[in-house]
């Protein structure tokens, strides 16, 4: 198999910037002489955190929230911007307490996601956060947010009911459910 190579970069371009995103032209030539202009969204800072709060007893703090891109309320994970210089797992145990009024004794970062890498240089920080206890600061979102839990055990039903929709949030918590059933921790509890 050949090795890839990627595209010259010969130019990028904003094109637009708002509070939350900005869009760019970027000019590309490829190794076979094409020459293309993409636009993406660019990346504004460091990027984003999505927490998966698992409660002792297994189930997953949810938030549900109103979605402005689908126009209906929708049951999503904790989220949020990664302030300045902010360490990944303060910041998730910062959007945590705000949004869900949990802190966490445990936090694990399980991966770095992008959403549509075609278009989108944006980056989402997936932590895994156990060892939950109550603990609420005040959050940035315009009216309080309802917290549900579900049922890890039951995720399949949350993930086909519709209820939630966001692809990274069904993601992170497939991933989360995959990490805690193959993890050490577990296998002690669960000896073969």
């Amino acid at each position: 198999m050949p090795v890839e190579q990627p595209p010259k970069m010969c130019a990028v371009r904003p094109l637009v910037e708002t509070r939350l995103f900005a869009v760019e032209a970027v000019d590309l030539k490829f190794a076979n002489g094409v020459e293309v202009t993409f636009e993406r969204l660019a990346a504004k800072g460091r990027g984003a955190v999505l927490v998966v709060p698992i409660l002792d007893d297994g189930r997953i703090v949810l938030i549900r929230e109103y979605a402005c891109g689908t126009e209906r309320y929708e049951l999503g994970l904790p989220k949020g911007r990664i302030d300045g210089d902010e360490p990944i797992l303060e910041a998730a145990n910062r959007e945590l307490m705000e949004e869900a009024g949990f802190t966490a004794a445990q936090l694990t970062l399980l991966r770095e996601v992008t959403s549509s890498p075609a278009y989108s240089a944006q980056r989402t920080h997936i932590v895994l956060a156990t060892g939950l206890s109550p603990r609420r600061l005040p959050g940035d979102e315009p009216e309080p947010l309802e917290v549900v839990t579900w049922p890890l055990d039951d995720l399949d039903r949350l993930a086909f009911e519709g209820q939630c929709s966001e692809a990274r949030s069904i993601a992170a918590m497939y991933l989360a459910r995959t990490y805690l059933a193959h993890s050490p921790a577990n296998d002690q509890k669960n000896p073969a």
